[in-house]
């Protein structure tokens, strides 16, 4: 028989802390989605398939301006695209198998990730990840389901949910703008969304804007920078 896990209390304890802040941030997702137009229903699949904040917001405000799928989708993927990148260091965590990696998959956010590495023994990793994901999923969706529910009963424009977005962005963005890098990179992509706003339809200066990053980050490194910048949490 498996001897109990000793920091399961812990993880437990960690793990609810941290989906009760989701749950607020699921709410206010959803309060945004239904006021700025999205259905319950399609405002709950999002939730339910995206199941990443940032992708989600940048979903709603490029749909709701008047944006194509084809414009929304590219600029929802861009945010989760580092999602990706910490496949690679649970991987060798969870070692997922056939169709367990897309169910895996769908739990690899910023928090499983942060709770399963800093994790002193593997099982007490798989533990992590598995236990944050799970509570921070319920919540989400219960938070999201709330707010949408507010949301359908109150005018978006009188509480300010209009711009609620925008600011949900600017709050996700200002952690990363200490390095030097970021703010050169903000500042040009915003001159190329300015630019193309007269001359675009909606969503397409968001996607041209999100390239820039991808150009200033596919760039060769000089490799002889005196100090590197301390990488900040996303």
């Amino acid at each position: 028989m498996e001897e109990p896990l000793p920091e399961r209390a812990a993880i437990v304890k960690a793990a609810i802390g941290i989906g009760l802040y989701a749950m607020a941030f699921g709410a206010s997702f959803g309060a945004i989605s239904v006021g700025s137009g999205l259905t319950l229903a399609q405002t709950m699949v999002l939730s339910l398939v995206m199941f990443t904040g940032a992708s989600q917001f940048a979903f709603v405000g490029v749909a709701t301006a008047g944006g194509s799928p084809l414009a929304a989708v590219p600029a929802s993927l861009l945010l989760g695209v580092r999602n990706a990148f910490y496949g690679v260091p649970l991987s060798e965590i969870l070692h997922p198998r056939g169709l367990a990696r897309f169910w895996t998959a769908h739990f690899v956010i910023d928090e499983t990730t942060a709770m399963a590495v800093t994790q002193a023994t593997p099982r007490a990793q798989r533990y992590a990840f598995w236990a944050t994901g799970l509570i921070l999923f319920l919540l989400w969706q219960l938070g999201s389901l709330s707010g949408a529910l507010i949301g359908r009963a109150v005018n978006p424009s009188d509480v300010g949910l209009d711009a609620a977005a925008p600011a949900v962005f600017l709050a996700l963005l200002w952690p990363a703008l200490r390095r030097p890098e970021a703010r050169w990179v903000a500042l040009g992509g915003a001159a190329v969304a300015l630019a193309l706003v007269p001359l675009t339809p909606p969503g397409i200066p968001v996607v041209a804007a999100a390239a820039v990053a991808l150009v200033f980050g596919l760039r060769p490194s000089g490799g002889n920078d005196e100090q590197a910048p301390d990488r900040e949490p996303t």
